[in-house]
């Protein structure tokens, strides 16, 4: 329709006609804005702004003398940040198969019972973690501590669960693992004889960067809400045991980062990573004394016995994550079951048989060395018994003969006593 038309039909005038052919849309109505109370403080936000980016917008509220509501002034801080800070976009990373396995501690929030009337707070339970990067094949175990003997124990566990040795493993600054100086990796030697077996690399993270191993960082709260609730524990090995178990049914389960389940990527990571290496690295405790006459050793505050044949004797003692045995000259001379109670003292009955058995044999070769020595002593020692006629004689109280003396004032002076006598 021409203009003069539309005007016909709608009975407007003609420049209402052109003004709304001339529009990008309906008319509508909008009120002119009359501005925000943030504006006249805009230039003092941005001189703090140039000199300190990244101060939060509280301080720089108080420092403009803002008294109002922090809504529109937190927006407002929003919008003009950009423009003073350089953007810190996060990149998104891609793992090769094979490369790269992350490695963390996770502490439950629960209490283990560990033996009669003790139980372990969740800090003294570090559960050991570790997933493949490519595959996210997840594996995980309790250990007694986090000490270097344990860490090792359990890392090589969990190799040998996995079947091969990724080719970089990831840490954040674990103390028995290493720490990062002046932006360079320096790890302790337990970790340099570790990974020297291994033939891997160790890589550690810098402080506050959690990023660098997120994947096992997620992998620590999936567990605790997916793994802990609902569930009952005897004892550290029951954990372990359920541990292991949701590890396997987690592996066969959809990833949607992945488009498909652990268990399909398993194989192509494994063939890239490091073979196992035909000898494996030591772990755990080693220690090496001569057995006291209290044939018991001291590991991880409990004490154990020893065979008590062994008594004088240089033992070596070698600790795990489950068992503690001693060897002499290459025989086993004792072997428990590790505790994870504190403070308490374990007994072999054989070894205690054996410690009775002992001290009757040495208590009767005493005797019998003591009865010896007496009769022999006897024999090489005679004492002379003198006669008590010789020191008479000695004295001169007789005759050489036995005969007593006579008094040379006769014998009525010798019997008559002191006053006439010889005394």
């Amino acid at each position: 329709m021409t203009i003069k038309g539309i005007v016909r039909v709608m009975g407007v005038s003609r420049n209402t006609v052109r003004a709304a052919l001339a529009s990008a849309g309906p008319p509508k109505y909008e009120r002119t804005s009359a501005g925000s109370s943030v504006d006249t403080f805009e230039p003092a936000i941005r001189e703090v702004l140039r000199a300190f980016p990244r101060m939060p917008a509280t301080v720089i509220a108080e420092r403009v003398g803002w008294t109002r509501g922090m809504t529109v002034f937190k927006q407002r801080v929003a919008e003009l940040r950009p423009a003073y800070l350089p953007p810190d976009p996060a990149s998104r990373t891609s793992y090769e198969p094979g490369e790269i396995a992350q490695c963390d501690f996770w502490f439950p929030d629960i209490r283990l019972p560990v033996g009669p009337g003790q139980e372990r707070p969740p800090t003294a339970l570090p559960v050991l973690v570790m997933i493949s990067a490519y595959s996210r094949w997840l594996t995980a175990v309790l250990v007694p501590t986090r000490t270097a003997e344990d860490l090792f124990a359990g890392w090589w566990l969990l190799l040998q669960r996995l079947g091969a040795v990724p080719r970089t493993l990831v840490w954040d600054q674990e103390g028995a693992v290493g720490k990062r100086r002046r932006g360079q990796t320096v790890l302790t030697e337990d970790a340099h004889a570790f990974r020297g077996v291994l033939g891997a690399g160790i890589f550690l993270c810098d402080p506050a960067d959690p990023e660098t191993k997120g994947i096992v960082e997620r992998v620590n709260g999936y567990l605790e809400t997916s793994f802990l609730p609902g569930r009952s524990f005897t004892g550290p090995a029951d954990f372990n045991t359920q541990l292991e178990d949701f590890c396997a049914t987690a592996n066969r389960r959809h990833r949607r980062a992945l488009g498909c389940a652990p268990t399909d990527r398993i194989g192509a990571d494994r063939a890239a990573m490091l073979p196992l290496p035909p000898v494996a690295p030591v772990t755990g405790w080693r220690s090496s004394l001569r057995l006291p006459r209290d044939h018991y050793v001291r590991v991880d505050g409990n004490d154990y016995s020893v065979h008590p044949g062994s008594v004088g004797r240089r033992i070596e003692v070698v600790t795990d994550l489950d068992r503690v045995q001693a060897f002499s000259e290459g025989r086993l001379v004792a072997d428990h079951a590790r505790s994870w109670m504190r403070h308490q003292t374990f007994t072999d009955p054989l070894h205690a048989d054996a410690a009775r058995t002992l001290r009757r044999q040495h208590r009767a070769l005493a005797s019998m060395r003591a009865g010896a020595a007496a009769e022999e002593g006897l024999e090489k020692v005679q004492v002379e018994e003198r006669r008590l006629t010789d020191y008479d004689e000695l004295f001169g109280l007789v005759e050489p003969t036995g005969q007593p003396l006579r008094s040379p004032l006769g014998s009525e002076s010798a019997e008559s006593g002191v006053e006439g006598g010889v005394a």
